[in-house]
């Protein structure tokens, strides 16, 4: 897996004059936009409003590339998946960890804007960790069942684009989670992100704990899913070079 990653770092990068500052560029121009229509515009009140935006953003952005690129991992590793002995199941993880490494990577530019907004890390900054091995498990698992669906059906990858821009609105990236109606939170919650993503506030912003009440179903769930769905692309793995 370390040789996948360091792979797949040197193949996003080579020749590039401004390397891993790449991927910051995308959620620094989503946040300007943000700012700009809901801060100058609809002059939303939410408190720490850069922070708290952008948190979100690089969660997200974590999440959403890992699985897409995951998804289609096997169809795009043709010469690896043929090599006889060729462990396929690493290939799914190492693409989320490579997303991982991008998240660390853009942790000192949230670091400054959490500063230049007053807050300053507190003893649950080291809930951290723990926030980001759960989002690793639950992309991990979602990447383990679509990679071996989308090898029997192409169509899954393009699906999961337009799957991916709904969650999107759908998460709490730009707006706060008190503005859904009580009546509608449980289903909206069904999303795994909202209370990952609401952990990750409660730490940076908060200074508190994460709410394990609403993040303890998704650790319950993913704990039963993960082997399922590894279990499940093992099966699938044995027809993948004759499938693709």
């Amino acid at each position: 897996m370390r040789v996948l990653v360091d792979r797949e770092m040197k193949l996003l990068y080579k020749r590039s004059a401004l390397g891993v500052l790449w991927t910051m560029i995308n959620p620094l121009l989503q946040l300007l936009v943000f700012l700009f229509i809901f801060r100058t515009i609809l002059k939303v009140d939410i408190p720490h409003y850069t922070s708290y935006v952008f948190t979100g953003l690089l969660v997200w952005q974590w999440f959403s590339k890992a699985t897409l690129q995951a998804t289609g991992i096997i169809i795009g590793n043709r010469p690896l998946i043929r090599q006889p002995g060729f462990p396929v199941s690493v290939l799914p993880p190492a693409v989320v960890m490579t997303g991982m490494l991008h998240f660390v990577l853009a942790l000192p530019v949230l670091a400054g804007f959490l500063l230049m907004d007053g807050l300053l890390p507190g003893p649950a900054f080291f809930w951290l960790p723990v926030l980001m091995l759960i989002q690793f498990l639950v992309t991990v698992t979602i990447s383990y069942l679509l990679a071996g669906v989308n090898v029997a059906f192409r169509d899954t990858q393009n699906a999961l684009a337009v799957l991916l821009q709904v969650m999107f609105y759908m998460t709490p990236i730009f707006y706060s989670i008190d503005r859904i109606p009580a009546d509608l939170r449980p289903f909206y919650e069904l999303n795994p992100m909202v209370p990952i993503l609401m952990g990750y506030r409660s730490v940076l912003l908060d200074g508190q704990s994460p709410q394990w009440t609403s993040l303890l179903p998704v650790v319950v769930i993913i704990s039963a899913l993960l082997p399922l769905c590894f279990l499940l692309f093992r099966h699938q793995s044995r027809r993948f070079v004759e499938e693709i």
